[in-house]
């Protein structure tokens, strides 16, 4: 590499930290329109119903495998339009990242990589199941991180004021 002056760019130092892909892979996809094709037919407004969660997990010293699964249901009233589930995941190595970084590393930037392959999925699938792609809005990740660990330490110090309360009984 080398920088628009045309002199090459120094290797990153060996202690820099490293986010790689290693891989990125389908690890399970369901499409379900129990009802087809008498749902095409249909009039009204479908309702989705979206859920979403992250995961990861050490695949070695320096290997993490992180997961997004997105389950989709659409429905018209009480009837199922189509149901799509999609774990899609990812292998990454992270190196020389801190440890206070790292589950913003794991929480935040490696899911945000996985997204776009997963919406992919996901309208693909739709489409191919008849319907209009579907098509989702970005995730923001980072607020979503936040607000799970606020959740746990909300969690935390309750459980601890509870444990405390009763130590005084």
């Amino acid at each position: 590499m080398s920088d628009p002056n045309g002199s090459p760019t120094p290797p990153p130092p060996a202690e820099a930290p490293v986010l790689h892909v290693e891989r990125l892979y389908l690890k399970d996809l369901s499409f379900e329109s129990p009802r087809a094709p008498g749902v095409f037919q249909e009039p009204g407004e479908p309702k989705v119903e979206l859920s979403l969660n992250t995961a990861s997990e050490r695949r070695g010293e320096e290997h993490f495998e992180v997961t997004i699964r997105i389950e989709a249901k659409v429905t018209n009233g009480s009837e199922v339009y189509f149901l799509v589930d999609v774990t899609y995941a990812g292998l990454f190595l992270l190196r020389n990242i801190p440890q206070p970084h790292l589950g913003m590393a794991l929480g935040i930037e490696c899911p945000h990589i996985l997204f776009p392959y997963v919406r992919q999925i996901i309208s693909q699938v739709v489409q191919d199941g008849g319907f209009k792609p579907m098509v989702l809005d970005p995730i923001n990740f980072a607020a979503m991180f936040h607000q799970a660990q606020s959740q746990r330490q909300a969690e935390v110090a309750a459980a601890s004021a509870e444990a405390e309360r009763h130590v005084k009984q």
